[in-house]
């Protein structure tokens, strides 16, 4: 008997000793182990045609935003790289300047995914092909054209597009289009469709046709509207937040938000600093400025307000863009060390707008995007690279792996998966 007990203590204190030597998984390990398992899309990234060339491109570590490397080390899979054309005239020469811009930026897109970096990124046409190349363990790009205006009243360019990759569209963007008004009407309550125009109705249903999706990220509420009781699939908003949360034009008020639910759609939560919290943007921005003028003059670099830009030529455009991200991260740098900066817009403000928006509609209908390059990004999550940060202030906050995966893509997909199986039953 002695033995006995002898023996059962020793096992005890094995099992003791196995206990103790077992690791607890911290917060941060946690955030990491579901980071690096979920796949991470980001649904919108503008591009500039200048970065996709032999010399200057995504393999390296440029002042832009997003690029291969940045991705490599945020953990961020896919990316939805934007044909964006700006608003002008409703004409046949303001359409053909933009078909021209447009064009360019598709030529862009496939020129890094086939001839520079087909080894690193691939193009994905649908949910199949996103899973199928991060499992090969290469970047993802996928195509969003904001604003249609480029397709000008030729409504076979949708099909055009289509083919060229793109697989989601918005009718209108900062000021109304010849297919849709624009949130920017609330500005003078002056609008030139009360909606959508007859074009953007037939647009409605070219899209669903052909399985594009409809993005509902800049066009007015009462286009929205009308979008979604017209459309025979489920419609995005590629990059918004919640108004309830932030007044912004651009935001979606709660109604909004559960017409989007009732739809079956998604809206992909933006990290844009004035869409997220404008009294500290503001504050933040205001301060900014003298910054950012300081360092645009050590450069010798001409620098303009956001106020300005639609008095700049294309070529002053231009060359601002080309050296926005240079200037903003140097100063950035130089106000993480002044004592006196306001505080910016973080990722706790981001996930503020996650946390209202799966309250009021649920988890399947909320995503996560950026609006990099396009005057997107936030503190803690001011480029590609910075991407684990979301992921961990979501897991501070007691969202799920599961959660997690529906919000970095889950539902895009499925939205996607949707729209496209639609346009089968329509052709």
């Amino acid at each position: 008997m002695k033995h006995f007990y002898l023996f059962c203590s020793l096992i005890l204190f094995i099992s003791c000793g196995e206990k103790q030597t077992k690791k607890v998984e911290t917060l941060e390990e946690k955030a990491q182990r579901i980071h690096d398992s979920v796949i991470t899309i980001d649904t919108h990234d503008d591009i500039n045609i200048n970065n996709f060339t032999d010399s200057i491109n995504y393999t390296q570590r440029l002042d832009t935003q997003v690029n291969l490397p940045k991705m490599e080390e945020g953990g961020l899979d896919v990316v939805w790289l934007i044909v964006y054309t700006g608003q002008d005239s409703l004409n046949a020469e303001g359409y053909a300047r933009a078909s021209e811009n447009a064009i360019s930026k598709f030529d862009a897109i496939h020129r890094l995914c086939e001839e520079i970096a087909p080894d690193q990124i691939e193009l994905a046409l649908n949910s199949a092909d996103v899973r199928r190349i991060v499992a090969a363990g290469k970047k993802v790009a996928m195509i969003g054209v904001e604003n249609a205006y480029p397709i000008g009243e030729d409504m076979s360019k949708f099909e055009e597009y289509h083919k060229r990759g793109a697989r989601y569209i918005s009718l209108a963007h900062n000021g109304h289009s010849q297919f849709s008004d624009s949130n920017t009407g609330e500005q003078d309550s002056i609008w030139l469709h009360n909606g959508l125009s007859e074009l953007g109705k037939q647009a409605v249903a070219e899209m669903n046709r052909l399985g594009i999706m409809i993005d509902i990220s800049h066009p007015s509420k009462e286009a929205m509207v009308q979008m979604v009781e017209l459309s025979k699939a489920p419609i995005i908003a590629s990059h918004s937040s919640a108004r309830a949360l932030c007044g912004h034009s651009r935001n979606l008020d709660d109604e909004q938000l559960l017409m989007l639910k009732e739809n079956g759609g998604v809206v992909q939560t933006v990290a844009f600093s004035s869409y997220l919290n404008t009294e500290k943007h503001e504050a933040r921005a205001e301060y900014m400025k003298g910054v950012y003028q300081k360092v645009a003059d050590s450069l010798g670099i001409a620098w303009y307000e956001r106020s300005q830009f639609a008095s700049l030529t294309p070529e002053q455009r231009q060359e601002f863009f080309e050296n926005y991200g240079k200037v903003r991260e140097i100063g950035e740098e130089l106000a993480q060390k002044d004592p006196n900066v306001p505080p910016a817009v973080n990722v706790s403000d981001f996930v503020d707008h996650i946390d209202h928006m799966v309250k009021l509609i649920g988890i399947d209908h909320v995503g996560i995007s950026s609006d990099f390059d396009g005057g997107g990004g936030i503190e803690g999550w001011s480029d590609a690279s910075e991407t684990f940060n979301v992921t961990l202030e979501l897991v501070k906050r007691g969202y799920s792996e599961e959660d997690i995966a529906k919000l970095w893509g889950e539902n895009l997909l499925r939205v996607l998966d949707e729209v496209q199986a639609v346009a089968k039953t329509l052709k």
